[in-house]
């Protein structure tokens, strides 16, 4: 019970840590205005914060291997804090994608370091459980932290959110200094024995999936709400309850996951929600032109997205659990990786043609995903793991 609130204290920062991620996309549009850019343009920022998370995150951890995890944890917060205080005071859209890459740095540092401490904070055999705490704080960021940035921005200025991230987090900084006891991290493992394992047929088709499936995700939820406002213009009240109905999707498809993975096992659940994907997003433009229909397939491929989302961490740790970390770090970089190739090319297809390009360009990243799914299993399929064991 000692550590339990402490625990807490983590889920809580996690929560303002996905917000500073998340909360762009539901903005996106005033961020774009105020910037002087289009939406295809700002649509970078998302690109910029992936990539330096992909490829800063794991840089930062190897390099302050030798630190305790207390003190990782308020570097990730004091990077934090500097990106949100570039983000507030430099001018021009350059500083804008340079602040958002430092953001990402803080981001990933903060989310790995507080998963790999809380696992050693929770009592034996409940570790899982108060990783997933973590979790759900960074995911609840989807839920309340996406809409209350909308509804902020509108009533102030989107400028006004980071304000307010930046305060907690400088909280954040002092809660963590008095309250998480200084664990030794462990070394982590050279970038050789990572790369060695992306050389096994079965983990390389696995990330492949991730990254087509995420690539496929961000293409899509980049530009999220001016397809909305596209389909019906909306007041913003409207947009944030429609944001809102969007987290609680997500939120239902993270908790989704893990029942069916037990369930029905995970195979199908990874297969099911890769064509529920990909199947929605192609419906789209079918449903274009009615809220309500849009609604309900953007409901329904948010839920699924979350779901396979769980469901390959999972199935990743699974094809080697002998290095579960190393595996979950290469699961995280090449979600990312697919984040940024995402926004990128939602971008271009912006700028190049309509708006409803995005959900067919999406849906055929997803798709591509379910057919190296689909050849995976049929070659290698077991009923505990999806792509099977490594031999």
């Amino acid at each position: 019970m000692r550590n339990t609130y402490k625990i807490y204290l983590l889920s809580l920062i996690s929560f303002l840590v996905g917000t500073s991620q998340f909360v762009i996309v539901g903005i996106l549009d005033k961020v774009a205005a105020s910037a002087g850019v289009s939406v295809s343009t700002a649509g970078q920022l998302i690109t910029a914060f992936a990539l330096a998370n992909a490829i800063g995150t794991p840089l930062v951890i190897m390099a302050t291997a030798k630190m305790n995890q207390s003190r990782q944890l308020l570097l990730a917060l004091v990077i934090l804090l500097t990106g949100i205080a570039a983000t507030l005071a430099l001018p021009g859209f350059g500083y804008l994608l340079a602040s958002r890459a430092i953001l990402g740095i803080g981001t990933g540092v903060f989310i790995v370091t507080a998963f790999a401490l809380t696992a050693k904070l929770a009592l034996p055999g409940h570790q899982g459980e108060a990783m997933s705490n973590i979790s759900m704080g960074f995911s609840a960021a989807l839920v309340f932290g996406v809409p209350i940035g909308r509804v902020i921005t509108a009533a102030y200025d989107w400028q006004a959110i980071f304000w307010i991230i930046g305060f907690f987090s400088l909280l954040g900084i002092f809660v963590v200094a008095r309250t998480i006891p200084a664990t030794i991290s462990e070394a982590p493992a050279p970038l050789g024995r990572q790369l060695s394992l992306l050389r096994k047929p079965n983990i390389a088709a696995a990330l492949g999936i991730t990254f087509f499936v995420f690539s496929g995700y961000s293409v899509f939820n980049t530009y999220i709400t001016p397809f909305l406002a596209s389909v019906k213009p909306m007041s913003e009240q409207e947009l944030s309850s429609a944001l809102f109905a969007l987290g609680i999707a997500s939120l239902i498809g993270s908790k989704l996951g893990g029942f069916l993975a037990d369930q029905v096992g995970t195979t199908r659940t990874l297969l099911g929600s890769i064509v529920i994907q990909a199947v929605t997003l192609a419906l789209l433009s079918a449903a274009f032109g009615s809220i309500s229909f849009t609604m309900v397939l953007i409901m329904l491929w948010a839920a699924s997205a979350w779901t396979f989302g769980l469901t390959q961490s999972f199935n990743i740790v699974s094809l080697a659990p002998e290095a579960a970390s190393i595996m979950l770090s290469l699961n995280s970089s090449f979600v990312q990786l697919g984040f940024a190739v995402g926004a990128g090319i939602g971008g271009i297809a912006m700028g190049s043609s309509s708006i409803l390009a995005i959900s067919w360009i999406g849906a055929a990243s997803v798709a591509f995903a379910a057919c190296i799914a689909a050849v995976t299993f049929g070659f290698t399929w077991s009923p505990k793991s999806a792509f099977g064991r490594i031999s």
